[in-house]
């Protein structure tokens, strides 16, 4: 335990830290937000694609992406990880730096977790979150007339994925994009203070993801095409691999873009961009029309 916390900062919402039964985290708002994920080796990473920094940093923002999306900010992540006898201390080193480097990045610190042996790498993590005084957003807020906006890039995950398998070389940004994703975690906290009715991170992708928001809001989604800018990396791996960049914007998941519903009158928030309305009526759909492409990730599909 000492290798994973000696030296490491703690945040001042970190009453008490590793060392004792559990920990103590702050919770100014009196309510917390809480939420968990869970990495497995071969399912969603792998050590000959990904450094263990970039799954122990990738493990940490999937999480802290669902706190965010509730309009909260992150306080403090509990760790367990399971691991063969002999995984190499580097594998293990590099996860606790990567762990520890993307909970700084969203101001938060490890508090606690458990390390037990296992057949393969798994990586669990339970993030909490404080309101800040304000109400949570749902998803079960969108009302038609709302518009429909993004913070962050989509697709570039599922860009980079389709490289890698591939084996093709040249878009290292896109596969970066993949090992890692780079949430702002500031975005949440800034929908809510400007009126967000509903908020979502794209993790399951775009079209999924607002199927969520549909589905709880009973309302429609609309996403509008040519509101949607890829880049000239992802058009490029597009063309090069035969297949349409908006397959990998609409329903690639683990960007960990943030998606949300507005009121048409609101100001949005700076790197939020509309993409989007919400309609009476139920589901999702593509330019006024079904989609017939994917519409993102399922945990148990093949």
């Amino acid at each position: 335990m000492d290798r994973i916390t000696q030296g490491r900062h703690h945040p001042a919402d970190t009453v008490l830290g590793p060392g004792d039964d559990a920990a103590i985290v702050a919770a100014p708002s009196r309510s917390v937000v809480a939420t968990t994920d869970m990495l497995v080796q071969g399912r969603h990473f792998r050590l000959d694609w990904s450094s263990p920094v970039d799954i122990g940093r990738k493990a940490i923002a999937q999480n802290a992406a669902d706190v965010v999306a509730m309009g909260a900010r992150c306080t403090g992540f509990l760790v367990a990880l399971g691991c063969p006898s002999d995984t190499p201390i580097s594998v293990t080193d590099g996860l606790t730096d990567g762990l520890w480097l993307e909970a700084e990045r969203t101001g938060a610190g490890i508090v606690g977790g458990d390390l037990v042996q296992s057949e393969s790498l798994v990586i669990s993590i339970t993030a909490l979150g404080d309101l800040d005084g304000r109400p949570a957003v749902l998803r079960s807020g969108a009302q038609p007339g709302d518009v429909v906006a993004v913070a962050g890039r989509l697709g570039r995950s599922a860009a980079g994925l389709a490289v890698l398998l591939a084996g093709i070389d040249g878009h290292d940004g896109l596969v970066d994009a993949h090992r890692v994703p780079s949430p702002d975690y500031s975005r949440g906290a800034a929908a809510a203070r400007a009126g967000a009715t509903s908020l979502t991170d794209v993790s399951d992708g775009l079209l999924a993801d607002l199927g969520h928001i549909a589905d709880a809001s009973s309302v429609s989604i609309d996403v509008v095409t040519e509101l949607l800018h890829p880049d000239d990396d992802m058009r490029s791996a597009a063309n090069e691999l035969g297949v349409s960049v908006f397959d990998w914007m609409l329903g690639g998941g683990e960007d960990h873009a943030f998606a949300g519903t507005f009121p048409a009158s609101v100001i949005l928030p700076d790197g939020w961009v509309v993409i989007g309305a919400v309609h009476d009526g139920s589901g999702v759909t593509v330019d006024g029309r079904g989609h017939d492409g994917s519409h993102g990730w399922s945990s148990f599909s093949v």
